[in-house]
């Protein structure tokens, strides 16, 4: 039996940034929640952990808690279409709609954030159950996207209260992905959102792009990048800049409604044998041309890996001063050209692959060319 009692706000002056501890969970909506599930798991390697539904007293939401690695994964959709999760899902299509941290003061960080601007969505609450006492805030961000805010140090369930811990007996084939590496959100105003992360929540800026510098010859973009106190939450937030034709940052607004999360970059110790094994499962990644490798040796230098491995794989590299970082993007996960993930592998880089920004716009434009959107 779960008991909720009103949390007793304490504040004081404290770092924000540096009380967001990481990224605890992403929850997307799906229209329905155990084919996505099915999705993730056979073609990423994620394990069931946990469920919530009819089965456990939830009357009106299905979920399920995917893992793997440090990345943990709520999949979510509702069982009425009245539910805001279906009308999220009809406006915005699916995606990821709450970006939750793990905190070490629930009350502390969200009085905080408030005090500094941010919109209320849920008071701090404490549920208790069998396992300890879970302790949770909602606050809003862009778009339909939320924060939750979870301190769950006095937590030993599976979950949260009212999930229940859930095993199959699939072993999915190990693809080696470790942790959220970072998220891209696509949004209309940047200067309003880096602020926002900036002054409410107290993270750091930490590099910038600007129209030009990430670009083809029909589309560009503009970046700032901010990171949370433990350098653990990157997000580069991205706005389209003017080109001669659409970009694939207005593609997604469009598709998507407006501002979100645009793509989830995930960490991996061997991209080859990470992208080998996603292939083998079925995962089709965006084609890079051959003239790209013919200079990339002259561009990056002496790499631990062949051209060769590269090229088949269709790998991307940049080099930084502090060393460099291989990435690769895949399609949409749905049939909105919106939501898709980034396998990334870092050789001491802590860029984010602004050299091979052209490369790939011109390998999306192809796509974007065929969809009739560009």
């Amino acid at each position: 039996m779960l008991n909720k009692v009103n949390a007793i706000p304490e504040v004081d002056s404290f770092n924000v940034a540096m009380d967001i501890e990481d990224i605890d969970y992403l929850q997307l909506y799906t229209g329905n929640a155990k084919q996505s599930v099915y999705y993730l798991c056979k073609l990423f390697g994620f394990r069931l952990k946990a469920y919530s539904g009819l089965e456990t007293g939830n009357r009106e939401t299905c979920s399920y808690v995917l893992e793997q690695g440090d990345i943990r994964l709520l999949i979510s959709s509702a069982y009425s279409g009245n539910h805001p999760i279906s009308e999220c899902i009809k406006n915005c299509g699916e995606g990821v709609r709450d970006i939750a941290f793990r905190v070490g003061d629930v009350e502390k960080v969200f009085h905080e954030a408030v005090l500094k601007g941010a919109t209320v969505i849920q008071e701090p609450s404490v549920e208790t159950d069998e396992f300890g006492i879970y302790k949770k805030a909602v606050i809003g961000t862009f778009g339909s996207t939320v924060h939750t805010l979870v301190e769950s140090k006095n937590y030993e369930g599976c979950f949260a209260p009212g999930f229940k811990e859930l095993h199959d007996n699939y072993e999915p084939a190990f693809t080696g992905l470790t942790r959220i590496d970072h998220l891209g959100i696509c949004v209309e105003n940047m200067r309003k959102w880096t602020s926002f992360y900036e002054e409410v929540l107290g993270f750091s800026f930490v590099n910038e792009f600007k129209k030009g510098e990430v670009s083809s010859n029909n589309s560009s973009l503009m970046t700032k990048v901010v990171q949370n106190g433990t350098e653990r939450v990157k997000f580069p937030i991205i706005e389209p800049a003017e080109g001669s034709r659409k970009s694939q940052i207005q593609e997604f607004l469009d598709y998507n409604g407006g501002a979100g999360v645009q793509h989830i970059a995930l960490l991996t110790d061997n991209i080859i044998e990470t992208v080998d094994t996603l292939q083998t499962n079925g995962i089709d990644f965006l084609y890079t041309p051959d003239a790209y490798y013919k200079m990339l040796e002259e561009r990056i230098g002496n790499i631990d890996e062949t051209i060769e491995e590269l090229n088949k794989y269709n790998i991307l590299a940049d080099r930084d001063e502090e060393g460099y970082l291989l990435q690769i993007f895949g399609y949409p996960v749905s049939d909105r050209p919106t939501l898709f993930f980034e396998i990334i592998q870092r050789k001491g880089s802590k860029g984010f692959g602004n050299g091979n920004i052209r490369a790939l716009f011109e390998s999306v434009e192809r796509v974007q060319e065929q969809r009739g959107n560009l």
